[in-house]
């Protein structure tokens, strides 16, 4: 820090709540895929949304940038100031409380800080499903749910974050603090603010508490594998299973033959369930009430399938260990991607009908551009597919220079001829604010930047995320670095 940073710091410190301020660890500026980002001038950890409120206040009247931080489970640098002045870090660590429960309504209200998987284990308490389901529960948080819409393994059945909020308390940029944690189902009361903050990534404001919706918990809930011959198939097969069972199909997982074999390269102690890989096959998750058992249903719908060429062998789980090992699998995937080694990642989004169109399109254009592996698994069922890159076999992403950009633009512009989104569930951040640029309608990036203009006119909140260029200083400074 320059000595003007060091002055700011000194004054920040005098403004502030006692006891907001903690030490730094590297954690803070470091993500998951070990990326790191700028130092802080500061890391405050507010007890109350009234702290939050301070902090934001002080930082507003000193010019000063803020970055949220929840978890720390972003891919997409949304978290990690990565150019620009020194910003002051607000995490959310210490607001974890589940505030109430109302059965009822079937709402949970619970604070920003509270970790996924606990509060799923605050609804369960009370025989209720909070069905948000992703792969980093156990440390991601709630207002980072929130705050990048995430999406996860039940979205064909419950919807995105945003379709679970029915309320929020938030921190808007000039340190007001907006009560709006409503209970109501039906409230056509003007501009949807609440929706407004969902998935804006912490550039509008601070969400501090959510009322989230909560559902009955399926009595039965079962999981079955099964091969398919395409993903065509595999979309005949999902349609099938909408018109036998309809809303009860919690889950749907594509998954290729790329993804199982890197299992088998870097896990070898995990048992795969099929002795021979093969080319697709499909997860599939039932949640039924009382008076319908899963495992029938899953019978007779592989009958179905298999009488009308959609697949030719299945395993259907016969108990809980059965299906945790059936889950297992597809969730180490994106560990093994990482132990391989890859050239690009994308989290892409599709016309459902479209999938497998698009699939073949977009191998071929990268077929043209390098010898390499496409790895492809996802959420079949609501059209978000993790679509990777990796080295041929035998040789290693270092042999293929500086040739992910290339690969990343090929894909995107394949997404976007198809009416895709080159972000489906992980946020646009600092990484992707290129992309917003370039393939956003125009016009839609017009209103976007007026209504950041309009509720962050210094430009305090989370520069540098979503949108790649502001009229402020602090934007200007802060644009993706490719």
């Amino acid at each position: 820090m320059n000595d003007q940073d060091l002055k700011r710091r000194a004054e920040l410190i005098r403004a502030l709540p006692d006891g907001v301020v903690r030490a730094a660890v590297p954690e803070d500026t470091e993500d998951q895929r070990g990326r790191r980002g700028l130092p802080p001038l500061l890391v405050t950890a507010p007890r109350n949304t009234e702290e939050v409120a301070a902090v934001v206040r002080a930082c507003e009247q000193a010019g000063v940038p803020v970055i949220p931080r929840g978890g720390g489970t972003g891919l997409v640098l949304g978290q990690i100031a990565i150019d620009g002045p020194p910003p002051v870090l607000i995490s959310l660590e210490r607001m974890t409380a589940i505030r109430a429960v109302h059965t009822g309504d079937n709402v949970l209200i619970a604070e920003a800080g509270a970790i996924l998987a606990d509060v799923q284990q605050a609804a369960k308490d009370v025989n209720r499903l909070f069905p948000l389901s992703l792969a980093a529960e156990g440390s991601c948080r709630i207002g980072g749910n929130l705050a990048t819409n995430a999406g996860g393994l039940n979205v064909l059945r419950y919807g995105t974050a945003r379709d679970l909020c029915l309320g929020l308390e938030a921190v808007l940029p000039d340190g007001e603090i907006w009560h709006g944690l409503r209970r109501l189902r039906k409230d056509n009361t003007g501009y949807d603010l609440r929706n407004l903050l969902i998935g804006s990534e912490g550039t509008l404001a601070i969400i501090t508490a959510a009322a989230l919706r909560l559902f009955p918990r399926p009595a039965h809930t079962g999981t079955a594998l099964f091969v398919v011959p395409s993903p065509d198939a595999a979309m005949d097969f999902l349609n099938l299973a909408r018109d036998m069972v309809g809303d009860f199909i919690s889950a749907f997982e594509l998954i290729d033959a790329t993804g199982q074999h890197l299992l088998a390269e870097t896990m070898p102690d995990l048992r795969l369930p099929f002795p021979e890989i093969p080319d697709w096959c499909i997860l599939v998750e039932l949640g039924t009430p009382e008076l319908l058992p899963t495992e029938p249903l899953f019978e007779s719908l592989f009958k179905r399938a298999l009488d009308a060429g959609l697949t030719d062998n299945g395993i259907i789980a016969q108990n809980g260990a059965q299906a945790s090992q059936l889950w297992r699998m597809r969730e180490s995937i994106p560990e093994a991607n990482r132990l391989t080694g890859g050239i690009a990642f994308h989290d892409i989004s599709l016309p459902v009908s479209l999938v497998s169109e698009f699939l073949t399109s977009s191998e071929t254009a990268l077929r043209k551009i390098a010898d390499v592996r496409i790895g492809v698994f996802g959420h079949l069922g609501d059209g978000n597919l993790h679509y990777n890159v990796f080295p041929a076999i035998g040789r290693r992403s270092a042999d293929y220079g500086d040739i992910g950009g290339m690969i990343s633009r090929s894909v995107h512009d394949s997404v976007h001829r198809f009416g895709g989104s080159f972000s489906a569930e992980h946020g646009v951040g600092r990484m992707k604010a290129a992309e917003l640029k370039l393939y956003a309608d125009p016009t839609r990036l017009k209103a976007l930047t007026a209504i950041k203009n309009a509720l962050d006119p210094s430009g305090i909140m989370n520069p540098g995320a979503v949108l790649h260029d502001n009229r402020t200083g602090i934007h200007d400074s802060c644009k993706e670095q490719g």
